[in-house]
């Protein structure tokens, strides 16, 4: 399976939010972004990542940074997700996983020993140039945002 390495170009998307709105990495163009994939909303380990996440968003804003999460789930799901959590990021659906896959973040893994196909937990972030800054793959849902805000130079809130 592919993976994006830094110096790519992110491959382009346009999926449906939270809101049932198009999001589309175009909106983006000039900003910095970090896209984070998880296997499924109201999940602990995903919850945790995600209220991680929504707890650094104000200093993740200061420092010009945006965040998008991306899940498999139905817009239905991410919104129910979205106001249990008060998640005020957008929270993308990849239902048929075409995003996910072409971003190395669906594919083969391990879970439990065995070797199964799901969403890879995984974290890409996009410069404002629209290429690959950093791309992390089998990331842990514990502790991954801070170690990330401190890769990314942005100080504790």
């Amino acid at each position: 399976m592919p993976r994006l390495e830094p110096g790519n170009t992110a491959p382009a998307f346009t999926l449906q939010d939270q809101d049932g709105a198009d999001v589309s990495l175009a909106d983006y163009a000039g900003r910095r972004i970090v896209v984070y994939f998880y296997p499924a909303a109201m999940t602990p380990g995903c919850t945790t990542e995600a209220c991680d996440f929504r707890d650094s968003l104000a200093a993740l804003a200061g420092a010009g940074v945006d965040v998008l999460g991306v899940s498999p789930d139905e817009p239905a799901k991410l919104k129910r997700f979205a106001e249990q959590e008060d998640l005020t990021f957008p929270l993308l659906s990849d239902p048929d996983k075409t995003m996910m896959t072409e971003w190395g973040a669906f594919g083969e893994k391990k879970n439990y020993g065995k070797v199964v196909l799901g969403v890879i937990r995984s974290t890409v972030v996009v410069a404002a140039d629209g290429t690959v800054e950093a791309a992390q793959y089998n990331v842990k849902a514990t502790g991954h945002v801070a170690r990330l805000r401190k890769q990314l130079g942005v100080d504790a809130a």
